[in-house]
This record gives structure tokens, C-alpha cells and sequence, in this order.
């Protein structure tokens, strides 16, 4: 498949959609879900900071990205307490 077909295909995918619009829902649901992971990578990233002085340290992975975006600071002082003394 040649390269200007790939684009031209494309192109008429996005006019396509400009013209009838992307399902609301489904979008809003995305961006969200986006928003809350983003928040969730700040609050460990800060919290790793900020906690390695006293020796805490929550590993960003997708598990822990998600319960802490997704619960907020309560996710966070879970897995903290998690942290502190489920795992020694």
C-alpha cells in the first residue's frame, strides 16, 4: 500500500468525522479515564518525593497509577499503608 493512499485514507476518516462528530459519551469516558491516570502518575511521582526522606517508596505501575488516580488520596494512603505494613 503506497504511503499517499494511507494518508488520503485518513484524511477522509477525520472530514468524515468532523462532519458527523465522535460519539460523546465514549470520548468523555477517554478523556476522564486520561485525567485521572494523569493525576494518579503526579500523586506517586510527588509522594515517592517526597516520602523517600522517611524511607517510603510506592512503585509507579499501572496497578498502583490506576488506584491512586482513580481513588484519589485515599488510594494513596492505602497503598501507603499497604506498603508499611502488609509488606515489611
Amino acid at each position: 500500500m503506497s504511503s499517499t493512499l494511507v494518508i488520503s485514507i485518513m484524511v477522509v476518516l477525520i472530514v468524515i468525522l468532523l462532519f458527523v462528530g465522535a460519539p460523546v459519551k465514549p470520548m468523555r469516558f477517554i478523556a476522564n479515564s486520561t485525567v485521572k491516570l494523569g493525576i494518579g502518575i503526579l500523586f506517586l511521582f510527588f509522594f515517592n518525593v517526597f516520602g523517600g526522606a522517611i524511607g517510603l517508596h510506592i512503585p509507579i505501575n499501572l496497578f498502583t497509577v490506576i488506584i491512586s488516580g482513580f481513588l484519589g488520596l485515599f488510594g494513596l494512603t492505602s497503598l501507603a499503608a499497604i506498603h508499611l505494613f502488609i509488606i515489611p
